[in-house]
């Protein structure tokens, strides 16, 4: 760059200043210069303020400065490329035949403070830009909605709602919770570990999960009667089935001996359970040996006499009261009986009817029985879940003698025995969001409410069993006592599994279960049908009715499939394809269960 020839245009002029001579400027609002610097300024002749040029400092290099840099760049190829920048930042030009080096100013010649200042800046921020890329990381995963988070469960879930909705729930085992109990389901506390019992945990942080639990142990006890210095209660089982086999590993060795209802009698397999060829189901078989008593098969009914003989012959340890398909009223005095005959505890497992027990629409087993086990989300429409009743304090007396011989004390020792066997026996931590739901059914069910209810879960079976014995359908013991009915359908050719299946094509839900002269639990010959969560909707004796004609016309299409395409499953699947009858009774069904309003969520 040459300055030494005159620029065309006559109205410029360059000029150099020495700051150290020059007065200062009050009007300099440029950046400011060293006083031992020189710098040159343009000036224009066109007298216009606004074109006023500021002056620009110049960093003058001499010879001793320019050597130095040629020295640094061939001293260490460790430095080659940054001489090479520098050969980019100084830029030659003569002024007046003088040759002069222009040398850029960079942000490392600064100065040391400014540049550590500069640095501190820069990390600092870059800090608060990391911290909150975090923040916004743990928002974009933690905070989503399920529908945004999972578009495919969401979806399933929806579908799930709908069918719901849409159909008709006749399974005895099943109902409906309230939003309130789904909220608690569904919160934070599910966060939570807690492993032991209150005021005994394993971690910390449980002050407010041992308060839960606490209460919702106390409304378990206030729900049915119960006095707390003679009864007490664990509502950490994760399901009655776990239930019952923390209760045998509490209190019984490995290999001794249960007795419960067969399960073609209606019992349920964690009472003990064979195949016909022999193989043991359950782990109550495994692990315990157990022997069944049996319903009469000419009624239905169970027979106490055989009972008893049989309890005789086998002693079992403990004597199993309750089942699963059984719709008649249990004898628990007449239990009580044997269980003190035989030198057995008495066990109630009343999952199908504790909400009929709490209001009080059947008899009591708290009464009679050592132990009492139940679900809490049939019934009693709460969480799936378990639950575990066990009497404690001083054994009562009948006669001068205790009512339970047992070893021979004459207190009860079930609590600490049945509570080692929940954890660490048999589980881990409980699930703190059940409990916490299971407190809020609990609540309600203390209530008139709820009792009204239970009253109409009862009308509602009646009416059904009333319906379906005038259409000429064969049940179990000829009606019920309690909320579910047994429908045997071998007189009209028809096996459980075919008629469950046209039944769910038609959106009615029920479940096949086998008829106590089943040869066995492979092709059952009838199904279990169930008024509690059709009651929750809302629905009254005149809806049941209804839904027996439902029930009959798909009695009738599956009869019609089998003799058109055989009872085996592959051709009777195949006769049900684009079936209209199916179509048709479908449409009615979705029709009428649509009016009624669904219990814990909107549609």
């Amino acid at each position: 760059m040459d300055l030494s020839q005159s620029p065309s245009n006559r109205n410029l002029s360059i000029g150099f200043l020495s700051h150290s001579l020059a007065p200062p400027s009050h009007n300099n609002r440029g950046p400011k210069i060293a006083d031992d610097s020189i710098s040159f300024q343009i000036e224009s002749r066109i007298q216009d303020p606004s074109l006023r040029v500021p002056s620009i400092a110049l960093q003058l290099m001499d010879q001793q400065t320019e050597n130095h840099r040629h020295h640094a760049e061939n001293s260490s190829n460790a430095n080659k490329d940054r001489g090479e920048d520098d050969e980019k930042d100084v830029e030659e030009f003569r002024i007046l035949g003088h040759s002069m080096c222009l040398k850029r100013k960079r942000d490392c010649d600064s100065g040391s403070s400014s540049s550590s200042s500069s640095k501190s800046n820069r990390n600092s921020t870059n800090e608060l830009e990391s911290l909150e890329s975090r923040r916004n990381a743990v928002r974009a995963w933690g905070n989503q909605s399920l529908r945004v988070s999972d578009p495919d469960i969401y979806e399933i879930m929806e579908k799930e709602k709908q069918r719901q909705y849409k159909g008709i729930e006749l399974i005895a085992s099943e109902n409906f919770v309230c939003k309130a109990v789904m909220e608690a389901l569904g919160s934070h506390l599910t966060n939570k570990y807690s492993e032991g019992m209150p005021g005994a945990r394993y971690y910390g942080g449980n002050l407010y999960i041992d308060e839960i639990e606490t209460l919702c142990c106390e409304r378990a006890l206030a729900a049915f009667g119960l006095d707390s210095e003679h009864w007490g209660v664990n509502v950490q089982p994760y399901s009655c089935t776990s239930a019952n086999f923390s209760v045998y590993t509490g209190l019984l060795l490995p290999g001794d001996r249960i007795m419960g209802l067969d399960t073609p009698s209606g019992g349920n397999t964690s009472h003990g359970c064979y195949l016909p060829n022999g193989r043991k189901v359950s782990a109550s078989s495994i692990f315990f040996e157990s022997l069944p008593y049996k319903v009469n098969p000419q009624t239905g009914y169970i027979d106490y006499d055989k009972l008893e003989e049989r309890a005789l012959d086998f002693r079992p340890r403990i004597l199993i009261c309750g089942g699963s398909s059984y719709p008649r009223e249990w004898d628990y005095l007449r239990f009580r009986q044997i269980a003190d005959k035989c030198g057995a505890l008495l066990l109630c497992d009343m999952a199908q009817i504790s909400g009929l027990i709490a209001a009080k629409e059947c008899a009591n087993p708290f009464e009679y029985c050592d132990i009492v086990t139940s679900t809490t989300h049939k019934s009693l429409r709460g969480p799936r879940g378990g639950i575990i009743f066990y009497r404690k304090g001083p054994k009562p007396r009948k006669r001068g003698m205790l009512l339970y011989q047992g070893d021979g004390s004459d207190r009860y020792d079930f609590e600490e025995k049945i509570n080692f066997a929940v954890f660490p026996a048999l589980q881990g931590g409980p699930h703190n969001n059940h409990i916490a739901a299971l407190a809020v059914a609990l609540k309600q069910v203390a209530t008139l409410e709820y009792k009204t209810y239970m009253q109409q879960v009862k009308k509602n079976a009646q009416a059904l069993s009333s319906a379906l014995l005038r259409r000429k359908c064969r049940l179990v013991t000829g009606g019920t006592d309690n909320h579910m009915l047994l429908w045997d359908l071998r007189n009209l050719g028809l096996t459980g599994k075919n008629f469950e299946k046209v039944c769910e094509l038609c959106l009615i839900t029920l479940n096949k279960v086998t008829i106590f002269d089943d040869s066995g639990n492979l092709n059952p010959g009838g199904v279990r049908i169930g008024t509690p969560a059709m009651t929750s909707r809302g629905c009254l004796e005149d809806d049941f009715e209804t839904m027996a004609d439902f029930l009959v016309r798909a009695a009738q299409i599956a009869s019609s499939v089998q003799r058109e395409h055989s009872k085996l499953p592959k051709a009777f699947l195949k006769g049900l394809e684009n079936n209209k009858e199916i179509v048709e009774l479908q449409t009615q069904v979705e029709c009428f269960a649509s009016q009624f309003a669904m219990p814990g969520f909107d549609v």
